[in-house]
């Protein structure tokens, strides 16, 4: 690249192509109000669903007096469990390449309501006023049943079953590893690390709820489905089968989406609820969630309990590590929510050490809780946790810095690629090299000076040192990408991936520039439309991963196949023509073709190349992030002062973008550490915390600024654009990070490590206070 060329003489691709800072070409019209949301979609006629909800964690539903509630003005009608038997909607059955068991479900409660919050009638009227009305009015009988909402005491033998049908509320299990090599591991080993670790239940809480419209056109007798979700086609097959359609027969299309993080990756209950009262009115009905429905019902993420140890030599080198997991996947656990815990977490417990020996026990069981499912991350922050949080104790243990505990276990270049010992294979990696650019960036040796100047302030100062990997790309490695070309110059490009507020279309599109050498303004990106194309969507940070090597097949196929009609109709050879700025010419002559004006000569004005691409394994992000935490003793307050991380993620198409994207998900997983908790009474297994009254999210003000920086020098090996993903790698990084600090600020106040590292997130002020004055 010229660096020395100015903004205005630069060529095209390198003022607007991959790595440029550009603006974002979603935000306009979201900043100018005309973002099109479901709730934004208004068509005539439009019903609303209203959900009458179980009041009980568990219940015998006794009965269902509807009579009162379709006398109401404006209800046109009302379903209950037994309303969908009867119009041929089957329960869904838990789905898993290995044995496991649950609860089948139907989208509304039938026989028994399983956790508080479940839906039991959907009531469908001309308003939402007429339908929350409607839906006060039904009456239903509830017997009252034992609950139980933690693991441990669900596998208790006299424990209340999520299904009485069942043994018991073991979900599934999986061993991984090498138990009698660990053992032998453990009894040599020269030190012994163990620690009793929680990952809270969190609420994803997207900006912008859960929301559905369907409606049956009436020309070609299909259903019609509007909705917000990061994964249409998911959305178009779960709509179909409770239907009992054929996929074809059904049409989903997402507009702008306010926020996924895994919480939309596939139908809610009451998605498919509002799909089927829509096929069976033939009447636009549309449900738009409140944010308590969203807290009450909507997939949970997170909730492991683990039992940890590292076994490690005298040098301080990890020879073993043990841990068993006890999973919270709630009442009707899907199968993304067992292979979570059981498969995805473990393919990266290990993470950037070089650990010989595990012996992993996997267990995800059922409660009375709202199901968990995938939030950002999914796995690997749960597993990352796990081993930060042990090789901050082992230091400790050991009286070795952090820093240099790690480096003493990190794989090496050479190893690449290597095999961990869950035979996951890290294609490239040069881990050490982001722990020395990390640590000269967070100023590490620096940090007793800034401890002093705490301490004269009255707090407590206390540091940590993460390094990580994440492992991206959902299993889904292929993708594909449609290119139009149109009469007018627009560049169109379509991807079965779905925006949902990360700037996406923008990446994409910056990609095509490359290729076609044209302004930003010219490239249309369009998705979320099952009609257009069908894929897996996005989650697992593989949107650019696979659709961007997508978009730049098709764009070149595209400038290949527009080259042969050019040549056509200029009378030359393809092979002499070129191409800059959207235009080719012959060279030598003032003979000349536009892209436009090759679509204009197609019989229909569009010249359509469809393009695909397949990544050959996952992508292996990676990072080091130091945090620095602040400590009100008198309170136990703790703020984040210092933030600084260093990240691989390969190729950076957006920098704007992925520097978004990586301390926005450090905010999240700071959330995780410090404030964020759903929390369930054990006795009643009603929700407490409900609401933002009661869940504390993250604030704006509770951060001084993040210090940034990547490292591209290692592009990844595993698809064409050499690129990882990123998505989700702050929050991994960032939750053991925060935590660590806090301990390690508590041992240099003088509180015994072993009660430093028994506080569980989020750290709360009481809980850090108690362990500080030995309450």
């Amino acid at each position: 690249m010229n660096t020395s060329s100015s903004p205005s003489t630069a060529p095209l691709a390198q003022r607007y192509g991959s790595g440029a800072v550009v603006r974002r070409i979603e935000d306009p019209a979201l900043l100018q109000g005309r973002g099109q949301f479901t709730d934004d979609v208004q068509p005539e006629g439009q019903c609303t669903v209203a959900f009458v909800r179980s009041l009980h964690a568990h219940a015998r539903i006794v009965a269902i007096d509807t009579a009162a509630a379709r006398a109401m003005p404006g209800v046109v009608g009302i379903w209950t469990g037994a309303d969908l038997l009867a119009g041929g909607v089957k329960p869904a059955p838990l789905q898993l390449p290995f044995p496991g068991s649950s609860p089948a479900r139907l989208p509304l409660a039938h026989g028994v309501a399983r956790f508080a919050g479940e839906p039991v009638v959907a009531v469908v009227a001309t308003s939402a006023e007429a339908a929350r009305a409607a839906a006060a009015a039904v009456s239903i009988e509830y017997e009252v049943l034992d609950a139980v909402v933690t693991p441990e005491a669900a596998l208790a033998a006299d424990a209340p079953r999520v299904d009485a049908a069942l043994a018991g509320n073991l979900c599934a299990e999986m061993r991984h590893g090498d138990a009698a090599k660990a053992a032998e591991a453990f009894a040599s080993a020269a030190h012994r690390v163990r620690l009793s670790l929680v990952n809270q239940r969190l609420a994803p809480a997207p900006m912008e709820p859960r929301a559905l419209l369907a409606w049956v056109d009436a020309a070609s007798g299909r259903l019609h489905v509007r909705a917000s979700s990061q994964m249409p086609t998911a959305m178009r097959e779960g709509v179909a089968g409770t239907v009992g359609l054929k996929p074809e027969q059904v049409r989903v299309v997402v507009g702008d989406v306010g926020g996924g993080f895994g919480m939309k990756t596939g139908p809610s209950a009451e998605d498919l609820v509002t799909a089927f009262t829509a096929w069976q009115l033939k009447r636009p009905v549309k449900w738009q969630a409140e944010r308590l429905e969203d807290f009450a019902a909507a997939t949970h993420g997170r909730d492991q309990h683990i039992e940890a140890e590292l076994a490690l030599d005298a040098s301080g080198r990890v020879l073993a590590l043990r841990a068993h997991t006890l999973a919270n996947v709630g009442a009707y656990p899907s199968s993304t929510a067992v292979l979570i815990p059981l498969l995805i977490g473990p393919w990266v417990i290990t993470s950037v050490y070089d650990i010989p020996v595990i012996d992993l026990h996997q267990q995800a069981v059922l409660t009375h809780c709202v199901p968990t499912g995938a939030y950002r991350g999914a796995g690997r922050p749960e597993s990352i946790y796990v081993i930060e949080r042990l090789m901050d104790a082992a230091a400790q243990q050991l009286g070795i810095d952090p820093a240099e505990l790690r480096r003493r276990n990190l794989v090496r270049p050479e190893q690449m690629p290597y095999t961990n010992a869950m035979g996951q294979v890290y294609d490239c990696g040069r881990f050490e090299q982001m722990l020395d650019q990390a640590l000269a960036l967070g100023d590490w040796a620096g940090f007793e000076a800034r401890a002093a100047d705490s301490q004269s302030r009255g707090r407590l100062r206390g540091r940590s040192v993460t390094t990580f990997l994440e492992w991206t790309g959902g299993l889904a490695l292929e993708e594909n990408a449609t290119v139009r070309l149109l009469a007018d110059g627009t560049i169109e490009i379509f991807t079965a991936t779905q925006a949902m507020g990360q700037g996406i279309a923008t990446s994409y599109a910056q990609l095509a520039v490359d290729i076609f050498d044209v302004p930003l303004e010219r490239i249309r990106i369009v998705q979320g439309d099952t009609d257009r194309g069908n894929g897996f969507g996005s989650a697992a940070s593989r949107s650019l991963f696979t659709g961007g090597p997508a978009v730049q097949v098709a764009s070149r196929k595209s400038i290949d196949e527009a080259r042969d009609k050019a040549a056509e109709a200029l009378e030359a050879s393809a092979a002499d023509l070129q191409y800059r700025g959207g235009r080719f010419v012959v060279p030598g002559t003032d003979l000349g073709i536009t892209l436009g004006e090759v679509a204009a000569r197609q019989p229909d004005g569009v010249l359509r190349v469809d393009g695909r691409a397949a990544a050959s394994g996952a992508s292996w992000p990676n990072g080091c992030h130091l945090c620095e935490v602040e400590i009100d003793p008198a309170t136990g307050a703790v703020e984040v002062v210092a933030y600084a991380s260093v990240n691989d993620i390969g190729r950076i198409v957006s920098p704007q973008i992925v520097r978004g994207q990586i301390e926005g998900g450090a905010v999240q997983g700071i959330g995780q550490a410090l404030c964020e908790q759903i929390v369930y009474d054990r006795d009643s297994g009603q929700l407490l915390t409900a609401s933002f009254m009661d869940y504390a999210m993250p604030r704006a003000d509770g951060f001084i600024g993040f210090k940034t920086a990547f490292d591209t020098s290692v592009p990844c090996t595993t698809n064409a654009l050499g690129a990882k993903g990123v998505g989700e790698v702050g929050t991994i990084g960032a939750t053991p990070a925060v935590a660590n600090a806090v301990v390690d600020a508590l041992v240099r106040a003088g509180v015994s490590a072993p009660r430093a590292q028994a506080v569980q997130m989020p750290m709360l002020a009481p809980r850090v206070w108690a362990a500080l004055h030995g309450g």
